[in-house]
């Protein structure tokens, strides 16, 4: 179903060229990105530069005025576009399935950048200040390419069609092909005056200062879409968007699993015993104390429910973290510590055992060595 181009600009089948660019101008201004930057201004500022492109060529407004939408492609043999048995039929034999030009107004290219943050950025979430460079609206011409911002003419190398016919030698005899017209680049259209800044592309390279908003609990590799600020396209035509990717970098205290955090309490010998309490500062700041229970074992893990990363657009919900306790045997002993631990030992009067084949690996164990690979 061919698309409503007069009502996307909210103009009449009969508006003069003047009042399709007047409608256009009010529109973009509304809707730019560098005005609105929401998803939704962005895909409206998409249509409104096809309608004017469309409702401003005499040729394209026509196949509009006839029902058809003039930025509608063929498609080639089996739903694909291009490349069927028609295509090879004509370049052989001369079939006269004409395409005809290309649309000189395209849409602009997606970018990717990347940015690194720390563990505490992404816990609370950040605004972080960007660079890219890419391609813009060019600001003499306003993206027509023109210098005097007037409309392009017909190509007359293709007489408007975008392609030219040759005939050429081959082992099957005179061979007539179909090749993109070398003077418009395919459009059928050429600006006489080409602006002097943009050399009539419409855009023009520039380097752009961004912020983008991240998100408290986003993760490593995600990446934020920055609708429509991508490159504006050839001939003006409506930006891309722009990816930003994230790298979160290690943090020398937490190990992040999900929106779990975890962290390894070095807790001496007597204190696993006897139980103690181990305070360290959160991401947030704040101190948080771990509580480890008396008669911790080495790799025992302390689960404190709600304290780890915050879960990704979700609003007071949180992971966990977990405590990996590591126990601290004394190497060095002073004549009064060893006197006092044989003395436990006698009264405790434990055994030494070996370790039996087929007893697993602690759960502490299975995780430091999962992170080492």
């Amino acid at each position: 179903m061919a698309r409503d181009y007069y009502g996307i600009l909210g103009v009449d089948k009969g508006a003069s060229d003047s009042e399709i660019k007047k409608a256009y101008r009010r529109l973009a201004r509304k809707y730019h990105p560098d005005v609105n930057d929401t998803e939704e201004a962005a895909e409206k500022f998409r249509e409104i530069s096809l309608a004017n492109e469309v409702l401003t060529d005499p040729d394209k407004r026509r196949i509009v005025d006839m029902g058809g939408d003039p930025l509608e492609q063929p498609q080639g043999f089996g739903g694909a576009p291009g490349g069927g048995f028609g295509d090879i039929f004509e370049a052989f034999f001369g079939g006269g399935g004409q395409r005809g030009p290309r649309s000189r107004v395209q849409p602009g290219a997606d970018a990717l950048l990347r940015t690194r943050i720390t563990l505490e950025e992404a816990f609370a979430g950040a605004k972080k200040d960007i660079t890219v460079d890419t391609a813009i609206l060019c600001d003499v011409c306003e993206g027509t390419g023109s210098k005097s911002k007037a409309k392009p003419i017909t190509c007359s190398h293709c007489g408007g069609m975008g392609s030219v016919q040759e005939v050429q030698r081959s082992f099957l005899g005179n061979v007539m092909t179909t090749r993109p017209c070398h003077v418009c680049n395919g459009t059928g259209e050429i600006i006489p005056d080409p602006c002097e800044k943009c050399a009539g592309d419409g855009r023009i390279k520039a380097r752009k200062d961004l912020t983008v908003n991240i998100p408290a609990g986003i993760a490593d590799g995600m990446r934020i879409r920055m609708a429509g600020r991508g490159e504006v396209g050839p001939g003006g035509g409506p930006a891309g968007d722009l990816y930003v990717e994230i790298n979160v970098a290690p943090h020398p205290v937490f190990v992040r699993e999900g929106n779990n955090l975890h962290v390894t309490a070095k807790v001496p010998m007597l204190d696993a015993a006897l139980g103690c309490d181990v305070e360290l500062e959160g991401l947030d700041g704040n101190p948080t104390t771990i509580t480890v229970p008396a008669g911790a074992q080495p790799g025992q893990q302390v689960h404190m429910a709600g304290a780890g990363m915050p879960v990704l657009r979700a609003e007071e919900s949180y992971g966990d973290l977990i405590a990996h306790v590591d126990v601290q045997i004394p190497t060095h002993l002073d004549s009064h510590t060893r006197e006092v631990l044989e003395k436990l030992r006698d009264h405790r009067n434990d055994t030494a055992a070996i370790h039996s084949e087929g007893e697993s690996e602690s759960m502490f164990d299975r995780f430091k060595n999962r992170f080492r690979r």
